[in-house]
C-alpha cells in the first residue's frame, strides 16, 4: 500500500513554476532540445513525472492540489478569443475550415490504422478505436467516456488502457511537433512575416505572440484590465456550462473552454466595433503565455507515467505506429494543404499536438516554435478554434460510423 503525501495548493503551484524552470534549464543546456523546439513544459513536466513515478514504485504517492489548473486553461482559451478580432477572422477565417477538413481526414486515417493493426495483431477491433481517435485526438476525458460506453455496450473493460494511451499520446504529441515543424521550416527556408526576435510589438502593437521572451510593454493597470476580462470569460464560461447542463439540448453541451473562447471573441469584437475601449493586446499576450505555461506544467507534472508500463506490446506497437503516421501526415499533407508557408509549418507542428494529445499540447508546440522562429498569429487562431469548437464533434461522428461498421 502506498504512503500518500498530500501537497498543498501553494506548494503545488510552486512545483508547477519549478517545472517550467527545470524545462528552461535543461533546454538551455541540451542543444538537441533547442534545435528541435521541444517545449519546456514537456521537458520539465516529464522530469518531475519521472521522479513521481520512481516514488510510486517505491510505494510513495504524491497528490498535488491543482485547483487552479482548470481556471488557467480557461484563461488561456479566453486570450485566444480576445486575440481573434474580426479583422484577423476575415483575413484567415477560411483556413479554419481547411484545417478542419485536414484534421477530420486524419481522424478517419487514425482509426483505420488503429482498427487494422488491432485486427492484424489479434486484438478486438474496438481496441483499435481506443488506440485511435478516442484517446489520441480525444484525450483523457474522451477516453474515459468511451471506455464506459464500451463497458456498458460491449462488455469490454478498456478504461486502464484508454488512460495509458491518452498519456502516451500527450507525451508523444509534445515531442514530435517541434521536430516536424522545424524540419519544414529549415528545408523550405521559411520565415515569419513578422521577423524573429523578442520585440515585435514595437512595429505590430496588436500582435499576440504567445512568446515567453517577447518584450511586452504593459502596465499594472493594463494587466488588471485584461485580467478582469479574462476572469469575466472564465466565470461566464462556467455559468453557461452550468446553465446548459440543466437543459436538454445536446448540441449545446460543450467543454467550458469553448464557451470561454467564444466569450473572448464576442468581447474583443464588441470593443473593436464600438471603438469605446481598446484591449491591450500586449497584456493579453503576457497573461495568455503565463496561463498556458502554468496549465501545461500542472497537467504534465501530474501525469501517471506508470500507466504506460501497463500497455501490452501489441497496443504499444499500435501507438508507436500512430505516432509515426501522424508525423508523416503533418509533414507531407497538413503542411502542403495549409499553404506550404511558415504559418503552415507552425500549424503542422500544432496538428501533431492535438492529433496525439490535446489542443493545449498543440498550442504548446506552436509556442515553442514561435519563440525561436517568429510569430504566427494565424496558426494561433486556426488551431485552437478547430481544436476547441469542431474536432470533438467530428470525432464523435466518425467514431459512430466506425462502430456501425465494426460493432
Amino acid at each position: 500500500m502506498n504512503t500518500v503525501y498530500s501537497i498543498g495548493e501553494l506548494e503545488s503551484f510552486l512545483v508547477a513554476i519549478l517545472v517550467l524552470f527545470i524545462g528552461h534549464f535543461v533546454n538551455r543546456h541540451v542543444a538537441s532540445f533547442r534545435k528541435y523546439n521541444i517545449p519546456e513544459p514537456i521537458v520539465g513536466g516529464l522530469i518531475v513525472a519521472a521522479i513521481i513515478t520512481i516514488l510510486h514504485f517505491n510505494n510513495i504517492a504524491l497528490e498535488f492540489t491543482l485547483s487552479m489548473q482548470n481556471t488557467l486553461m480557461l484563461m488561456f482559451f479566453s486570450t485566444v478569443g480576445l486575440a481573434a478580432s474580426y479583422k484577423l477572422l476575415l483575413k484567415g477565417g477560411s483556413k479554419v475550415f481547411v484545417f478542419l477538413g485536414i484534421a477530420s481526414l486524419y481522424i478517419v486515417i487514425q482509426n483505420a490504422v488503429g482498427v487494422s493493426l488491432a485486427t492484424a495483431l489479434g486484438l478486438e477491433p474496438l481496441m483499435g478505436l481506443i488506440a485511435g481517435s478516442i484517446t489520441l485526438s480525444g484525450g483523457h476525458g474522451t477516453g474515459a467516456a468511451w471506455a464506459q460506453t464500451f463497458s456498458d455496450t460491449y462488455g469490454i473493460n478498456t478504461l486502464e488502457f484508454a488512460m495509458a494511451a491518452a498519456t502516451f499520446g500527450l507525451v508523444m504529441g509534445g515531442i514530435i511537433g517541434g521536430p516536424v515543424a522545424q524540419r519544414l521550416i529549415n528545408k523550405n527556408d521559411l520565415l515569419s512575416s513578422y521577423g524573429v526576435g523578442g520585440n515585435h510589438h514595437k512595429d505590430h502593437p496588436d500582435l499576440v505572440t504567445y512568446d515567453q521572451l517577447e518584450e511586452d510593454r504593459v502596465t499594472a493597470k493594463s494587466i488588471l484590465e485584461v485580467l478582469f476580462l479574462l476572469l469575466l470569460c472564465v466565470a461566464g464560461a462556467k455559468w453557461i456550462g452550468s446553465l446548459v447542463s440543466t437543459m436538454d439540448i445536446g448540441w449545446l453541451k460543450m467543454p467550458d473552454f469553448v464557451y470561454a473562447l467564444f466569450l473572448g471573441v464576442v468581447i474583443t469584437n464588441i470593443t473593436e466595433l464600438s471603438r469605446g475601449y481598446k484591449i491591450n493586446t500586449e497584456s493579453v499576450d503576457v497573461l495568455g503565455t503565463v496561463s498556458l505555461s502554468l496549465f501545461l506544467a500542472m497537467a504534465l507534472m501530474n501525469l501517471k507515467l506508470w500507466e504506460i508500463f501497463d500497455l501490452a506490446v501489441p497496443l504499444l506497437i499500435i501507438l508507436l505506429l500512430q505516432t509515426i503516421t501522424l508525423a508523416f501526415f503533418a509533414y507531407f499533407v497538413t503542411f502542403r494543404l495549409m499553404g506550404s508557408n511558415y504559418d503552415a509549418a507552425v500549424m503542422a507542428g500544432g496538428h501533431c499536438g492535438f492529433g496525439m494529445g490535446a489542443t493545449p499540447t498543440a498550442v504548446m508546440n506552436m509556442g515553442a516554435l514561435v519563440s525561436r522562429t517568429g510569430p504566427s498569429p494565424q496558426a494561433f487562431m486556426v488551431v485552437p478554434i478547430v481544436g476547441a469548437f469542431f474536432i470533438d464533434i467530428v470525432n464523435a461522428i466518425i467514431l459512430q460510423g466506425y462502430l456501425s461498421f465494426i460493432g
